[in-house]
């Protein structure tokens, strides 16, 4: 829905006494606007110069207008396309929730059944990309495995492959195209992780059901089968799974989802947005504190060194990770329903000895005064990592498990922009070093004025294009002729 004008903020810049109206639309202004606020060059010529916007960080800066999450940080509200979190977590599942935030609605059966069908037969990785993946030496970091993986798939695919050598763009108001590339680059990712699992642990990768959801293939493929029976995707955990992906599924203009856009907007295929929005979530302020905090779990060993700890995290000699979140002034709507899935798996998550420690910590970090008064709470991303251990998954791989449920909110995002005007982003800065001022420019010289040293040193013949002179054609219509003979 466009952003209507619902009143004017007033300015008068003190430094010429000009005052100014900018629109104000919906609570927010258009940087751009500002531009209109200019003061002379204190140098003294004739150039204006516009009012720039400084925010680092981007603590109160806009990037985007977009319909598909709401965030209420003050009221501690979620919805996904005007569906507020709570009714999708008790009433749907996962692949919902994605179809819902990639086009829209809520699917049919059959429309569930057409996506998962298309996510199965993206999936089986071919030889390059398994080779890729087994090149590694087991113990490696996943982080590089999980780019190396999806650009081993990407560089089979002759769609996003030749994405960068069209001049004409790709998936830019082309969502068919878009839409078959974004379910292959999805897909690409779960396999990826799944062959890493694999070839850390030394299983059998096994090919996905083309009838499995993406969670059930993703478990599949990583060997994570029924119990009971060892055929299929174990029940319980793609059942937990199914919600607490939801949680997860997008949270707006997250970093990674902003780096994702980035990238985007220079015409990029899904595929390269993706891994930039990787690129980010493997941050250590970013997704990566996931693994920071197992890394402080482990070093604390038992509940007993945690009140230590904590007075260490008081006194700035240790860092909480996973605690705290800059958008949520109240409690974070995801949390009450994370915590209902804790419940439902109480017994694992009791019997795991890391979350002994960690609910040790949350519920003296709920206690303590130091934490209450600035409202630090576990973050839905640490809190929801509490399941992944409780159900069986290594540490190694929760990060990476993680940014697969995120993905493809990010690129419903970038899917948005594909019907907006092309506009590739470029940020200003303030310059702040030193400068040179009153710079001789007198020294530049035209091609007229240098033809004779071109002729005297490289024995370069300029020619007049309209002299006569010549019976060759002349370079201009050559260019022409080359232009429309490689390009249209």
């Amino acid at each position: 829905m466009p952003s209507k004008e619902t009143g004017q903020l007033r300015i008068v810049d003190s430094r010429t006494e000009n005052a100014y109206l900018i629109p104000i639309h919906d609570n927010f202004i258009r940087a751009k606007d500002l531009m209109a606020i200019t003061t002379p060059d204190p140098k003294g010529s004739d150039i204006e110069q516009k009012l720039t916007v400084l925010d680092n960080g981007f603590e109160n800066v806009a990037c985007m207008e977009s319909e598909i999450t709401l965030i209420d940080g003050n009221r501690g509200q979620i919805q996904y396309r005007g569906h507020p979190i709570q009714e999708l977590f008790q009433n749907n599942d996962y692949e919902d929730v994605l179809y819902l935030l990639m086009w829209g609605k809520l699917p049919t059966q059959a429309e569930k059944l057409d996506v998962r069908r298309k996510f199965a037969a993206a999936m089986v990785p071919t030889k390059t990309v398994v080779d890729t993946i087994a090149a590694f030496p087991r113990n490696s970091d996943t982080y590089p495995m999980c780019l190396a993986g999806l650009c081993a798939f990407m560089s089979g695919d002759k769609v996003i492959a030749n994405n960068r050598h069209t001049h004409k763009p790709s998936f830019h108001n082309n969502f068919e195209q878009a839409d078959a590339a974004i379910i292959r680059t999805i897909a690409y990712y779960a396999t990826t992780l799944a062959l890493i699992h694999c070839h850390k642990r030394k299983l059998t990768f096994t090919n996905p059901d083309p009838n499995g959801s993406l969670i059930g293939n993703l478990l599949l493929m990583m060997g994570k089968t029924n119990k009971e029976t060892g055929v299929g995707p174990d029940p319980e955990i793609q059942a937990c799974l199914e919600k607490l992906w939801i949680c997860y599924a997008d949270h707006e203009m997250t970093n990674s989802t902003a780096g994702l856009l980035h990238a985007g907007s220079t015409l990029a295929d899904p595929g390269s947005c993706a891994i930039s929005a990787l690129v980010c979530g493997f941050g250590p302020l970013h997704g990566g504190a996931i693994d920071l905090a197992y890394e402080a779990l482990g070093k604390i060993k038992h509940p007993s060194f945690v009140p230590a700890y904590i007075e260490m995290v008081k006194s700035k000699k240790a860092r909480l990770f996973g605690y705290g979140h800059r958008i949520y002034r109240t409690r974070d709507p995801r949390l009450s329903l994370i915590e209902e899935l804790i419940e439902k798996n109480r017994e694992k998550c009791d019997a795991n000895p890391l979350l002994r420690v960690a609910f040790a910590i949350d519920k003296l970090a709920n206690e303590d005064e130091y934490f209450v008064s600035r409202k630090l709470k576990a973050n839905a991303d640490l809190l929801g990592c509490f399941l992944y251990s409780a159900l069986g998954f290594e540490t190694d791989m929760i990060t990476a498990i993680i940014t697969l449920s995120r993905i493809p909110g990010g690129l419903a995002h970038w899917r948005e922009t594909l019907d907006k005007p092309i506009k590739i982003w470029r940020p200003r800065q303030i310059y702040t070093g030193d400068r040179t001022d009153d710079v001789d420019t007198s020294g530049r010289q035209s091609l007229s004025s240098n033809e004779g040293a071109l002729k005297e040193k490289h024995g370069i013949q300029v020619r007049e294009l309209n002299s006569g002179k010549s019976n060759k054609i002349p370079l201009k219509v050559k260019a022409i002729l080359w232009a429309k003979s490689c390009f249209s």
